[in-house]
């Protein structure tokens, strides 16, 4: 299983594998893609690397390691909106002079690399470009749905689901166990919940057999249950 503690070289391999999981890549595209996981950029924890309203330089893609985009009100509390989890992409946009809509935070240490943009002949690679956007959007779209009519309990099986599907897309999935390096306190600013509500709420996923969680792994002990309970399907985003 490849960890988060790993180099780039060992993990470039994640936004490769991601996005041929999205769309059919040719050898050429692929080639690219790993070209450009050679020109890296390291982060530490707690490093912001995207200002909200600042301008976005260029598309890249995540190689290792866990970031958020945030939104923190005047008064200090924050909102984490959404995750980057290795192989996924960030600053991809159509228009011209984008700026950023949310700041993006390294959670861990997280190494990152330009994302190749599409030419003339990358037909495949402009298709999971676009396919990974289409997720983000459902992704987003369930946030709000799991923020504004699940309960607590809900919430953290519903995004534990989640977490499981996108990083199985990255390969950093075994069985049901993957990585899990957040705190209780950032898994209650993306949930809209309190840490303390957060940690009785893991201790009710452990009681019920739904969930293990130690050493930074988490293993979800009984997917079918879980699934019913909040009723998640698989993200589908095209025929």
């Amino acid at each position: 299983m490849i960890t988060l503690a790993e180099p780039a070289h060992a993990t470039r391999v994640s936004v490769v594998r991601r996005l041929s999981a999205l769309a059919s890549l040719g050898a050429t595209e692929i080639d690219r893609l790993h070209a450009a996981a050679g020109m890296t950029r390291t982060l530490p924890p707690r490093r912001e690397f995207v200002t909200e309203g600042e301008p976005i330089r260029e598309p890249r893609a995540v190689l290792s390691g866990w970031a958020c985009r945030t939104h923190v009100l005047r008064d200090g509390r924050r909102q984490v909106l959404s995750f980057l989890l290795p192989g996924d992409l960030f600053g991809v946009c159509s228009q011209s002079n984008p700026v950023a809509s949310a700041s993006v935070l390294a959670l861990t240490p997280v190494v990152t690399c330009p994302a190749p943009t599409p030419g003339p002949g990358d037909g495949g690679l402009a298709e999971a470009y676009a396919v990974s956007a289409a997720l983000g959007e459902h992704y987003l779209l369930r946030q709000i749905t799991r923020l504004g009519r699940l309960n607590a309990y809900e919430r953290v099986a519903d995004w534990l689901m989640e977490m499981r599907e996108r990083l199985a897309l990255a390969g950093l999935v075994e069985g049901d166990r993957f990585p899990m390096p957040l705190t209780q306190e950032l898994i209650a600013d993306a949930l809209g919940l309190t840490s303390v509500h957060v940690n009785r709420t893991i201790q009710a996923l452990r009681s019920d057999g739904l969930l293990e969680l130690r050493g930074g792994t988490a293993t979800l002990r009984d997917v079918p249950r879980l699934q019913a309970l909040v009723e998640r399907r698989p993200a589908r985003v095209h025929a």
